[in-house]
C-alpha cells in the first residue's frame, strides 16, 4: 500500500517530521515498511507560461511548432515543440533554461530545426506525473503566469510504501494508516468517513440479497446526467499515480480514489445496461461471465455474483462484467458498495486466479459500516467533477449481524507481555484502536476469558470497531495494547532451564554419528522429506514392498513429489546426481532424518479437534493412532574415488566394502558391533548386498546399488550406499560413552591363515574367531584373501592378524597361543575352516 504523505496530512495533524520519521513510527506500531520514494524534489525552475503565438514549421517529417510563450519575464520566450494538443492562449508548464526535470534531465537553450528553443513546454510524463502522456499538459485558463508549477500542482511529495499483512486489512487505506499515525504521534485524527449522507427519500435501483452468507450489506446510489467526456482533474490523477494506481477515466478514477482513501471497494455500472432487479447470489451450474479483461469465465457454484434479469453482471468484490462496463457514452451511473464474505471472495479469487485491488481488501475484511458513506462520497465526486446529478434515495439491503463482544480480564495484556499494564492503560489503548470498553461482564463457562481470569482482575467487555474484524478474542486485544505501548519496551528474558535438562542419549548418539561420518570424510546434506512414485520405481521396489506404502500430502509443494519419504535414499541419490552433473565426481554424502512409515491398519485421517480445551487421553490416542511411525535413520552414498589419487600414487574407488564400513562406524558410536550377512534387498545389487544385524535385530542394509537403479537415476557406475535405522540402534546402546583404561602392557600378535569354502562369508569366520579368542583379543584384521591351486579348487585362504593384550599383565606366549588355538577351533567347528598348510 502506497501512502502519499500529503494525503496522510489531510487527516492527521502531523508535526514537522520527515517521511522517514513517520515510517519509523508506523513500524513501531507494527506496520512493515517496504520503501520510501520521493517525488518532485529534484524538479527546479518550471513555471506557468501562456502561449502567445504558434508558427507551424514545414519541411520536417513530423509536426514542429515554434511558439512564443509568456513566462512573466520582460520578453516572451521562443520555444520549439513537437506536440499539437495546445493552442494560442493556453496556459502550460514551461521548463526554463537551467531547469531540472525528474531523473536529473537538465534543460538548456539550444538551436534546433533552424530556430532557437529557449526552454521546453512539458507534458505530464516529463513532470513525473504519469508514465506516459499523449501531449502537453494544458493547465486551467486562470492559472497565474510565472508561478512555480511544482508548488502549484503539489508535485513535491513523499510516498511511504507499506507491506500489509493479512491481519491488518484496515491498513489498505489512507484512513487506516492515518489512524495509526495519529495514535503514534498522539495527535487528533479526522476520519474521512465522518460525513453525513442525506436521508434517502426512497430506494434507488432495486436490489436484494439472496444469500446472506455471501453478502450482508448491499448499497446502490444513482448519478444521472454524467458527462462521459469529463476528464479526471490533475490533482486526482497525480494522487492516484503516487498511490500506484493508473488513471483510466473519471468514473473509474473516482471509485479507485474512494477505495484508496476509505478502504471500501466500489463498482460503477452503466445504468442503461442493467435489466430489472440486482440480486446478490451464488452462481448456478453452467453459468459464465465475460469479465472486464475480456475473459469468459466458467463460474463455480460457490462463486459470489452480482446479477440482474439477464444473469451474472459481476464477480462480486473481484471484477466486473464487460456488459455493464462504463463506456465513453455512459451518462447514468449506478454506484455499488457492499460488504461481502471475506472467505467467499478469497476462495473465488484463488479459484479463478484473479486477484484485484478489491479482492485483496475484501478477503482481509472491510468495514461493514462503510458502504453508505463511501457510496455517497463517490456519488458526490462524480457529480462535482462530471457534471452529474445525484438522484435522491438509496437502495440499502442488509442482513442482521450480531456485533462481536469479547470478555477479557484487565490484567491479561500485562501477563502476556510480561510487564504490568494498569487498567487505565489497557482501556485507553483499546479505545485508541476504536474499541468500546465497558466494565463488568463475564465470559461464558469454559470460554477463553473464563480460563484467563485471575483473582483480583476485573472483567472488561470489549466491542471491537467495525473496521477491525480481526479482533475476536482476548489475545487479539492484548496484542493491540502491547504494540501501542511499544514492542521495544518488552523485556528480553531468557527462559529458565529446568535442572538436569540436556541432550537425551538419543540426541547425543545422533550428534556422535554425524561427527564420526564427517570425520571420515562424508559431507552431510539436508534434503526435502518428499518423494514421488517414480522414486519408488527407480529404486526397483517390488509391488508388495512396505516402503511403497507412503503418506500422501494434501497440498504438496510439487506434484512430482506428493509422498512423505519412506527411505532416505531418494534425496541422497538426487543430490549425488546434481553434484556429479556439476563436475564433482568423487563424493561421499550422508543424511540423518526421519522417515514416515504408515500402518496399513491405521485410520485414513486424524480427527480434527477444537482449541478451546485440552484433548482427552482418548482423543490424543486417536490422533497418535492415525500418525505414521517416524523412525530416525542415517544413510550414506559413495561414488567415484574413496581414496584420492595424486602425486603419491593411484587412488581407490569407493565400493560396497566402504558402505559396510560406514555402517560399522555408525554402530561403533552406539557401542554396538554389527554382524554382516549376505542378503537380497532392493535397491542393492543382489550379489553385493549385506544385511546388518545387532544380535538378532536387523539394523539396516549396505552394499553396491543395483545397475538398474544406477541407470534410472543416472548415477556413476558402481555407486554404493548404506541405510541404518538409528531408532533400532539406540536401545542397544550402552548409554553414556564409557572410556576404557588404556593398557600399559605390550601387545602380542598372532597371524593365522584359514582355508574355507569359497561360498563361506568372511563375516562368519571373523565372528567365530572373535568369540573363540575371548576377552584377551584386542582387535582382528583380515589382511589377505587368496584363491588358487595351493588351497584347492572351490576354496579360499583368509589370513588374519590377531592382537592380544591384557590390562594387568604381560601376556605369555602360552596364553596367546591358547587364545589363538581356541579361536581357530571355534572357526573350524562353525565354518569348517582349517589351518592352511595343516
Amino acid at each position: 500500500m502506497k501512502i502519499p504523505l500529503s494525503w496522510l496530512r489531510e487527516y492527521v495533524d502531523l508535526p514537522a517530521v520527515t517521511a522517514h520519521e513517520v515510517a519509523d513510527a508506523l513500524t513501531r506500531a507494527g506496520l512493515k515498511l517496504e520503501a520510501i520514494t520521493s517525488y518532485g524534489h529534484d524538479i527546479k525552475n518550471v513555471v506557468v507560461g501562456e502561449v502567445l503565438a504558434i508558427e507551424e514549421l514545414t519541411g520536417f517529417k513530423k509536426p514542429i511548432r515554434h511558439c512564443q510563450v509568456e513566462v512573466g519575464e520582460a520578453a516572451p520566450r521562443e520555444i520549439v515543440c513537437g506536440a499539437t494538443n495546445f493552442q494560442a492562449g493556453d496556459r502550460v508548464p514551461v521548463a526554463l533554461p537551467g531547469a531540472v526535470l525528474p531523473g536529473g534531465f537538465e534543460i538548456a537553450s539550444r538551436k534546433t530545426y533552424g530556430r532557437l528553443s529557449d526552454g521546453m513546454i512539458c507534458s505530464e510524463a516529463e513532470l513525473g506525473v504519469a508514465e506516459s502522456s499523449p501531449g502537453i499538459l494544458v493547465l486551467s485558463p486562470g492559472t497565474p503566469i510565472g508561478v512555480d508549477v511544482v508548488e502549484l500542482l503539489g508535485l513535491r511529495d513523499d510516498v511511504i510504501e507499506l507491506e500489509i499483512t493479512p491481519d491488518v486489512g484496515y491498513a489498505l487505506s489512507v484512513r487506516g494508516v492515518a489512524r495509526e499515525a495519529a495514535t503514534a504521534f498522539g495527535v487528533p485524527f479526522r476520519d474521512p468517513a465522518d460525513i453525513t449522507p442525506p436521508d434517502g427519500s426512497g430506494p434507488a435501483h432495486p436490489a436484494s440479497i439472496a444469500d446472506p452468507s455471501a453478502c450482508d450489506r448491499f448499497v446502490l446510489r444513482e448519478v444521472r446526467g454524467f458527462d462521459p467526456a469529463a476528464e479526471s482533474p490533475l490533482w486526482l490523477r497525480v494522487r492516484l499515480a503516487r498511490a500506484g494506481v493508473r488513471p483510466v477515466s473519471l468514473a473509474v478514477d473516482v471509485t479507485n480514489y474512494v477505495m484508496l482513501e476509505l478502504g471500501q471497494p466500489l463498482h460503477a455500472f452503466d445504468a442503461a445496461t442493467l435489466t430489472g432487479e440486482i440480486v446478490v447470489r451464488r452462481a448456478e451450474p453452467g453459468e459464465t461471465l465475460e469479465t472486464l479483461d475480456h475473459v469468459v469465465r466458467a463460474l463455480h457454484p460457490e462463486d459470489v455474483l452480482i446479477t440482474d434479469g439477464s444473469g451474472a453482471i459481476s464477480m462480486a468484490g473481484t471484477m466486473g462484467g464487460l456488459k455493464t462496463e462504463i463506456s465513453g457514452e455512459t451518462t447514468d451511473i449506478v454506484i455499488e458498495a457492499a460488504h461481502f464474505s471475506p472467505s467467499g471472495i478469497a476462495r473465488m479469487s484463488r479459484r479463478h486466479n484473479l486477484v484485484s485491488e478489491a479482492s485483496k481488501r475484501f478477503e482481509r475484511g472491510v468495514d461493514r459500516e462503510l458502504p453508505l458513506y463511501a457510496s455517497w462520497k463517490a456519488a458526490r465526486l462524480l457529480a462535482e467533477l462530471g457534471g452529474g446529478t445525484i438522484q435522491p434515495g438509496v437502495t440499502h439491503a442488509e442482513a442482521e449481524v450480531e456485533p462481536v463482544r469479547v470478555a477479557m480480564p484487565s490484567g491479561h495484556p500485562g501477563r502476556v507481555a510480561g510487564i504490568p499494564y494498569d487498567r487505565e492503560t489497557v482501556v485507553r489503548r483499546l479505545e485508541q484502536v476504536g474499541c468500546t470498553v465497558q466494565a463488568g461482564g463475564a465470559a461464558p463457562a469454559g470460554g477463553i476469558a473464563a480460563r484467563l481470569a485471575v483473582t483480583g482482575d476485573d472483567m472488561l467487555t470489549v466491542t471491537p470497531p467495525s473496521w477491525r474484524p480481526d479482533l475476536t478474542d482476548p489475545n487479539d486485544l492484548a496484542e493491540e495494547v502491547i504494540r501501542l505501548e511499544g514492542y521495544e519496551k518488552l523485556p528480553s528474558v531468557l527462559p529458565a532451564a529446568p535442572a538436569g535438562a540436556g541432550l537425551t542419549e538419543g540426541q547425543r548418539l545422533r550428534r556422535r554419528v554425524g561427527r564420526a561420518l564427517a570425520g571420515a570424510g562424508y559431507v552431510e546434506i539436508l534434503a526435502y522429506p518428499f518423494m514421488g512414485e517414480r522414486d519408488l520405481d527407480a529404486l526397483q521396489l517390488p509391488a508388495d514392498d512396505e516402503r511403497r506404502l507412503a503418506v500422501r500430502l494434501a497440498n504438496p509443494l510439487s506434484e512430482d513429489e506428493p509422498l512423505m519419504r519412506t527411505t532416505l535414499l531418494p534425496g541422497l541419490l538426487r543430490t549425488l546426481v546434481r553434484n556429479t552433473g556439476r563436475g564433482f565426481a568423487d563424493l561421499t554424502l550422508f543424511e540423518t532424518g526421519l522417515v514416515y512409515r504408515p500402518d496399513r491398519e491405521a485410520p485414513a485421517t486424524a480427527p480434527v479437534l477444537g482449541v478451546d480445551r485440552r484433548p482427552t487421553a482418548e482423543e490424543l490416542a486417536s490422533i497418535e493412532s492415525a500418525l505414521p511411525a517416524q523412525p530416525v535413520r542415517v544413510a550414506a552414498v559413495l561414488a567415484g574415488e574413496f581414496e584420492r589419487s595424486g602425486w603419491w600414487g593411484g587412488g581407490r574407488a569407493a565400493s560396497w566394502a566402504d558402505a559396510i564400513e560406514a555402517a560399522r562406524l555408525v554402530a561403533r558410536e552406539a557401542g554396538v558391533e554389527l554382524s554382516v550377512r549376505a542378503d537380497r534387498h532392493e535397491p542393492w545389487h543382489p550379489g553385493r548386498c549385506a544385511a546388518l544385524y545387532a544380535g538378532d535385530v536387523l539394523i539396516g542394509h549396505a552394499g553396491e546399488l543395483h545397475p538398474r537403479v544406477i541407470e534410472a537415476y543416472g548415477l556413476p557406475p558402481r555407486t554404493a550406499a548404506m541405510e541404518l535405522e538409528l531408532t533400532r540402534l539406540e536401545p542397544l546402546s550402552a548409554g553414556p560413552v564409557q572410556v576404557s583404561s588404556i593398557s600399559a602392557y605390550p601387545v602380542a600378535t598372532q597371524d593365522v591363515a584359514l582355508v574355507v569354502a569359497s561360498a563361506t562369508p568372511v563375516a562368519e569366520v571373523e565372528a567365530a574367531l572373535r568369540e573363540g579368542a575371548g576377552d584377551l583379543l584386542e582387535s582382528i584384521r583380515l589382511f589377505d584373501v587368496y584363491t588358487g591351486a595351493q588351497v584347492g579348487e572351490g576354496n579360499k585362504s583368509l589370513a588374519y592378524t590377531l592382537r592380544f593384550r591384557a590390562a594387568d599383565r604381560t601376556l605369555t606366549a602360552e596364553e596367546t597361543t591358547a587364545a589363538r588355538d581356541a579361536a581357530v577351533a571355534l572357526a573350524a567347528e562353525r565354518t569348517g575352516a582349517r589351518l592352511r598348510g595343516a
